[in-house]
């Protein structure tokens, strides 16, 4: 199982996002993930980075993490611009840039900077547009395209990847399903789906299983209602995890005999370089030795 540290690129500086960034890089995370909106869920008057060029400063900061976002929203930006931002991306970190893409999950985000329609069937058709322009472009290949939403006639784009850019795609609707079949290699899920995850997996083809989970972590020391107390008042509706290291095993460890193979963990207390060390020494590690034992 990979654990991925997703950390939203708000309410703090890029100085303290690359700490976080490089503490996790030592801890064992395998990557970082950040958000992508124009303005935060719930909290439009805070501060926040943008999407790509935060992965782009923290590519550059960091030295094996993989990087990108859960997920870009494909109607902030043009097919060809985002072609051309992920390829540059992947050569920029030594093919270490993976594609996070949907159809957006705050419609009135959409209204409220007008940037493309509320209407769930056409923005699920425009990311599959989006989709095959980024396969014609990444080919090298002359693309004369004409669809619904995009048109491009004799377009190219070189360099082309470095090798296959990873797509993840998260959502469990059939049409996203048909999406994650075609053109993803991973497919990311809600904790909630966890009880139907034979049933869909059919639908999905050969995409891998990641899901994301909100973690309050009991640290050695800590006193385990004070830590449940300030979770819940920061993240109750997110249903987070909450459990000293020991139980976070046991409850990783049972995704991971579901078939899940990677976690964007999200901590409640926004992922201080303590946090992340000892999530790595007795969680991370203690799954990685089970896990090659089975093997």
């Amino acid at each position: 199982m990979e654990f991925n540290l997703y950390l939203p690129q708000m309410r703090m500086s890029f100085e303290h996002i690359v700490t976080r960034a490089r503490a996790a890089e030592h801890a064992g995370f395998d990557g970082i993930t950040s958000m992508d909106h124009l303005a935060p869920p719930l909290a439009e008057s805070q501060p926040m980075y943008e999407a790509v060029v935060t992965s782009t400063w923290l590519a550059a900061h960091t030295e094996r993490l993989r990087v990108g976002s859960l997920v870009l929203c494909e109607a902030f930006r043009h097919p060809a611009v985002l072609a051309r931002q992920v390829v540059s991306l992947d050569h920029a970190s030594g093919g270490r840039y993976e594609l996070g893409i949907g159809w957006g999950s705050v419609p009135n985000e959409l209204l409220m900077f007008g940037v493309g329609s509320t209407e769930a069937r056409g923005r699920v058709q425009r990311l599959r547009e989006t989709l095959e322009v980024l396969r014609a472009l990444w080919a090298g290949e002359v693309v004369d395209y004409d669809g619904e939403f995009h048109h491009l006639k004799g377009a190219r784009q070189e360099p082309k990847p470095l090798g296959r850019i990873p797509i993840i795609i998260g959502g469990t609707g059939p049409k996203t399903l048909e999406l994650v079949r075609e053109f993803a290699d991973w497919w990311n899920l809600q904790t909630g789906v966890l009880g139907t995850i034979d049933e869909l997996r059919a639908q999905v083809g050969d995409a891998r299983a990641s899901i994301q989970q909100m973690v309050a972590l009991v640290r050695r020391g800590d006193d385990r209602e004070e830590v449940t107390a300030l979770a819940m008042r920061r993240f109750g509706r997110s249903r987070p995890v909450i459990g000293t290291a020991p139980e976070l095993v046991d409850h990783f460890g049972r995704m991971s005999e579901q078939g899940i193979e990677r976690v964007y963990t999200w901590f409640t207390d926004f992922a201080p370089a303590e946090t992340l060390a000892e999530f790595g020494e007795d969680v991370i590690t203690p799954l990685g030795h089970q896990q090659g034992l089975r093997i």
